[in-house]
Order: C-alpha cells, then sequence, then structure tokens
C-alpha cells in the first residue's frame, strides 16, 4: 500500500495541496498567503516528504505512518498530534509544540528537538539515533525501548525523564546527570 499524495487528501472540504500551497505563499510572505491550519486532519499515510510546515497548526492531526522526512516543521504546534510509526528522519522541528504527541515507534533519527515543548510525549520504541533535544522541555516523557544512540540531551532538564533501562553509553547527557542517580528517582 502506497503512501496518499497531498492532491488526494482533504481537509476540511479543501485539498491539502491547495492548503499546503497557500501555507509556502503566508510562510515567503506573498499575497494570498494563509497559514495552515489542519487541526484535528486526517493526514494518516500522506506523503508530506520535504514539505514546509513551518509554524503550521497541526493540533491533534493524525499523521500516523506518514512520511515526513526533511520536512520544515520549526514553530509547529503538533498538541496531540499522533506520529506514531511516521517517518521523521532529518526534519526540522526546531522550537515545535508537541505536549501530548505520540511518536511511538517513530523513525525520528537526525532530528532538531532545540528548545522543543515535548511534555508528556510517548516516544516508546522510537528511532532518536542522532537527535538533537537540547534546552527541550520533557517532563513526564516517556522513552521505554527508545533507541537514544548519539543524542544530545545537554542542556535539557532530565528531572521528571523516566531514562532507566535504555543504553545511553553514546547519548550525550547534561553535565552530573548519571544513569544510577536517574533509577533512584524513578524508582
Amino acid at each position: 500500500m502506497g503512501l496518499k499524495k497531498p492532491k488526494s487528501v482533504k481537509h476540511n472540504g479543501k485539498r491539502l495541496s491547495d492548503i499546503l500551497g497557500a501555507h509556502d505563499k503566508f510562510f515567503s510572505g506573498k499575497d494570498g498567503g494563509v497559514r495552515a491550519d489542519l487541526t484535528g486532519a486526517n493526514l494518516s499515510g500522506t506523503d508530506l516528504s520535504g514539505t514546509n510546515l513551518s509554524g503550521a497548526i497541526l493540533e491533534n492531526a493524525n499523521l500516523e505512518g506518514s512520511d515526513l522526512r526533511k520536512s520544515k516543521l520549526a514553530h509547529a504546534n503538533l498538541s496531540g498530534a499522533n506520529l506514531r510509526k511516521a517517518d521523521l528522519r532529518n526534519a526540522d522541528l526546531t522550537e515545535a509544540v508537541l505536549p501530548n504527541a505520540n511518536l511511538s515507534e517513530a523513525q525520528a533519527s537526525g532530528i532538531e528537538f532545540f528548545r522543543c515543548d515535548m511534555a508528556n510525549v510517548n516516544f516508546q520504541k522510537a528511532n532518536l539515533r542522532n537527535t538533537n533535544f537540547r534546552s527541550a522541555i520533557l517532563n513526564g516523557a516517556n522513552f521505554a525501548g527508545a533507541d537514544l544512540g548519539v543524542a544530545i540531551l545537554r542542556e535539557t532538564d532530565l528531572s521528571q525523564v523516566d531514562l532507566s533501562g535504555l543504553d545511553l553509553s553514546t547519548t550525550l547527557l547534561p553535565r552530573g546527570y548519571t544513569v544510577a542517580a536517574a533509577k533512584k528517582t524513578s524508582a
């Protein structure tokens, strides 16, 4: 089963390709531009690779199994979005808003999560290799079974995050953070 093209997907009676075209104009400051508001949109299994969704509103959107490789989602609002099994490799999510989003089993290696709000995000079994979480808000995030190899967690408050049971041997952790101390606080 192949991915759906933006031309074949509709949200609130409009084709997704038209919404994305208007968003490109908005982002470029051109006449006729409108910020993409995809609140609650069903975009599951959609090919959005390389798409510019910077600053878009995707609250509670269903992006399960979608291809978002190399997409631009900086400053996007993905609160409560379902990104389960989505392919986000090499996407830019700098300063995106993702509280309560579901990224379980997502392919998310090489992502910029710099200064993101990711409180209570579900990262169970996600591939998070080579990701940058610097200065991100991760309170209550669930990393059970996730791959955090070579991830950057420097300058990140991990006081309410359970990383026990994960291989953190190549992860750049905050200064003074130890796995032993983490196990004590999660017990």
